[in-house]
């Protein structure tokens, strides 16, 4: 790697006229770090860097978690010993405390959105992505988009804390969708499975039963290994996710129809009410009737 040409903290790159840099002042940190709504995550920098020709930085220590959004053009990032081709669409994750350096293509130079972030939470929303690859393609995703430019208007805010509260609830929203989607692109790779086709063939079931066998086979998996699959996807079996998809439709079916509760049981699958209220209760906490009659505009 060559010497360093930019700061240990932010890039040095001249901004051009639609470029953004703001970096959240050390006072403010240390509110940031301190205020219970927003010590558990907070901005330390970020910015917008459009079609960024000859940007490039090396860091061997940082203090912070490092996001990297590239929406247009190309990059490169080199660390643990290996470049990576970052494209449109791809997102940088990097934990603090570990050497990197990334620059902008010389032909098709990257536009990107960059963040620094710290808190006490910090480290659990970035292990939450579970990233196998400091590289994660996400398309280029408008609500990501939003909460890039959202979070970029704190440098108007003069410092008032009531905006960064709402600026680190940004960020903790923005980061469990990045979870939510490392989880949908990862069965992508390899022998994986079309998730959204399950989840579709679930909902078509939802006023029957499952037939797991079926299901596995349908993907070309035994029992066992479909199972283990799932779990690792959803965080649930098979089964406790199609119970789940159904007092979900129930609630539905409570708040938007005057079914009774046997009959909303019978459409979702259930002859005996009584287990079916059981069942409910176990999930929501109160019975079928409760949750109907303590119902919240």
């Amino acid at each position: 790697m060559n010497t360093p040409v930019e700061s240990t903290n932010t890039s040095n790159w001249p901004l051009n006229r639609e470029g953004v840099r703001f970096i959240t002042p050390a006072f403010m940190v240390g509110q940031l770090a301190q205020h219970p709504m927003t010590e558990g995550l907070y901005p330390t920098a970020m910015g917008y860097y459009p079609q960024a020709s000859g940007h490039r930085m090396q860091r061997q220590q940082h203090r912070d978690y490092l996001l990297i959004y590239c929406i247009e053009g190309m990059g490169t990032l080199m660390c643990d010993d290996k470049n990576y081709r970052v494209t449109q669409g791809d997102i940088v994750i990097l934990d603090r405390d570990r050497p990197h350096a990334y620059k902008a293509d010389a032909k098709s130079p990257w536009t990107i959105y960059w963040l620094h972030f710290n808190g006490r939470l910090a480290g659990d929303f970035y292990r939450h992505i579970q990233a196998s690859s400091p590289i994660l393609h996400i398309g280029v995703q408008p609500r990501v988009v939003r909460v890039f430019d959202g979070l970029s208007e704190l440098r108007r805010s003069a410092y008032r804390m009531e905006e960064f509260i709402q600026g680190c609830h940004q960020l903790q929203a923005m980061l469990s969708y990045l979870a939510l989607l490392a989880r949908q692109q990862r069965p992508q790779s390899g022998k994986g499975l079309d998730w959204e086709r399950l989840r579709a063939t679930m909902q078509e079931r939802v006023h029957g039963q499952l037939n797991l066998e079926e299901l596995a086979a349908s993907v070309n998996l035994s029992k066992y290994h479909f199972i283990k699959k799932f779990k690792s996807w959803s965080g649930q079996s098979p089964i406790q996710y199609f119970i789940n998809t159904k007092i979900q439709r129930a609630c539905y079916l409570l708040d938007s129809s005057s079914k009774s509760v046997k009959q909303v049981a019978a459409a979702v699958g259930y002859d005996d009410p009584y287990y079916f209220s059981r069942l409910f209760k176990k999930i929501m906490g109160m019975s079928p009737s409760e949750y109907r009659d303590n119902r919240r505009g």
